[in-house]
């Protein structure tokens, strides 16, 4: 994992992003929308950058539903990972004053989900375009128990219009976790124009935004 530091060092509000090389060139960019819509600029934006974007991020094996590459399932790895070297680091600095927030796109999204079902440690969770489509991803949701009282999920609203069989379930996917967490906990469910390749970094602002809002 290679991290990367933006924003407010001091800051005890700091928002956690898992990345590949191309979330990395529309940092600087998102960084600069959450302050434009979260009307704040005492928060820290921590962006780790991961070895393997389908193994690192996937929370369990399944086989490729594009391309060749399927999916290893080392998301535990990664969250151990996450907490030895990034959150703890920062607990033990300030732990009693600490506001961590998790968030990410696409299969960083979908990770992000995952893992506020696998800890308690955020207080609250940004899935933009996540990966919901995964299979036995809505199952999952449907058995266990989120551990934070904070979601925001968002959507194109083209992603479900796609000859992809097992991709094309996202739009269900979403609206079903949604149904699932609207009498339990904050959140909400943001619609936005255009496919899942459209303004990665205005949606996953939005979502940060959302929850320094709060």
């Amino acid at each position: 994992m290679q991290i990367y530091d933006y924003g407010d060092k001091n800051s005890d509000t700091v928002l956690i992003q898992m990345v590949d090389d191309h979330d990395m060139n529309l940092m600087d960019s998102e960084f600069h929308l959450i302050e434009e819509l979260g009307g704040r600029i005492d928060f820290r934006l921590i962006a780790v950058k991961v070895d393997s974007w389908n193994d690192d991020l996937s929370p369990w094996e399944s086989p490729a539903v594009f391309g060749s590459n399927g999916f290893g399932g080392q998301a535990e790895t990664a969250l151990k990972k996450l907490m030895d070297e990034v959150i703890e680091p920062l607990r033990s600095s300030r732990s009693d004053s600490l506001h961590l927030y998790i968030g990410g796109y696409s299969l960083a999204g979908l990770f992000a989900l995952w893992s506020v079902y696998r800890t308690d440690i955020f207080a609250g969770c940004a899935a933009a375009s996540p990966s919901v489509w995964f299979p036995g991803f809505a199952e999952f949701m449907a058995n266990e128990e989120i551990k934070t009282g904070r979601v925001y999920l968002s959507l194109g609203d083209k992603e479900e219009k796609t000859k992809n069989p097992v991709m094309g379930r996202v739009g269900d996917a979403i609206r079903s976790g949604y149904d699932l967490l609207k009498d339990k906990i904050d959140v909400t469910l943001e619609w936005n124009e255009g496919n899942h390749f459209r303004e990665p970094d205005l949606r996953t602002a939005k979502g940060f935004a959302w929850l320094l809002r709060k």
